[in-house]
């Protein structure tokens, strides 16, 4: 195992990322569902100034793990595991970035409807959750398909990092399983987005442990198996 600079930015990347991914989600004071309520308005706007920060944090954690995966795969340029690592880190990145656009759908509307909405009758609220509705259809589907495509890549990656043993094997088997449940449950039951939280929490947990084990022993990058 090679330890560097470069590894240890990987490292600290990975454990960021976790942090600000995981705790930014966690410390929502109101998390909204797959579509608004009335009352999710009057919720935010109680506990505004946290949620937009919590918000704006979980968002940013989602930027430091595509950061932080592309790092990981940088390291591997003149490895053999570059041939599964770099397509993997590419669509799975894509997956993150497509669905923090639709996390921004929630982020807008949520802070939007909780500034205008406030003091306004129930009825304007009913409408203006309901001029909601068509766009939030969209914004679900946008979200499906990153954890889709996220999941597809990575499977690819954890199957390059087992495969050419650039990490301990849990590092390469644990993306392989929130691969396969991320395209398991969003397209086996599309309409109930809140059964994807287990694997939320397990990428959670994979991201902060690749960042420690990167920070410990580095990565193998000397000679592999072609």
């Amino acid at each position: 195992m090679t330890q560097n600079l470069s590894t240890r930015i990987t490292g600290w990347a990975f454990v960021a990322a976790a942090m600000m991914f995981w705790f930014g989600w966690l410390l929502l004071p109101v998390r909204i569902g797959s579509f608004f309520q009335p009352g999710d308005f009057a919720a935010v706007h109680d506990q505004f100034h946290v949620w937009i920060w919590m918000f704006r944090i979980h968002l940013f954690g989602v930027v430091l793990a595509v950061v932080a995966m592309v790092a990981l795969g940088s390291t591997l340029t003149e490895t053999p595991a570059r041939i599964l690592v770099w397509p993997g880190v590419a669509v799975a990145t894509a997956g993150l970035m497509v669905g923090a656009a639709g996390s921004a759908f929630y982020f807008h509307f949520g802070a939007l409807g909780a500034l205008d909405m406030n003091g306004k009758s129930a009825e304007v609220i009913n409408e203006f959750v309901m001029s909601l509705k068509v766009g939030t259809e969209y914004v679900t589907c946008l979200v499906r398909f990153g954890r889709v495509f996220g999941g597809f890549g990575l499977l690819l990656l954890g199957v390059g990092l087992l495969v050419w043993k650039v990490l301990p094997s849990w590092a390469g088997v644990i993306p392989i399983i929130i691969g396969v449940a991320a395209m398991a449950l969003t397209m086996g039951l599309p309409d109930d987005l809140d059964l994807y939280l287990p694997v939320f929490h397990l990428h959670a947990l994979w991201l902060a442990g690749v960042g420690i084990v990167t920070l410990r022993s580095g990565v193998r990058i000397g000679e592999m198996e072609a």
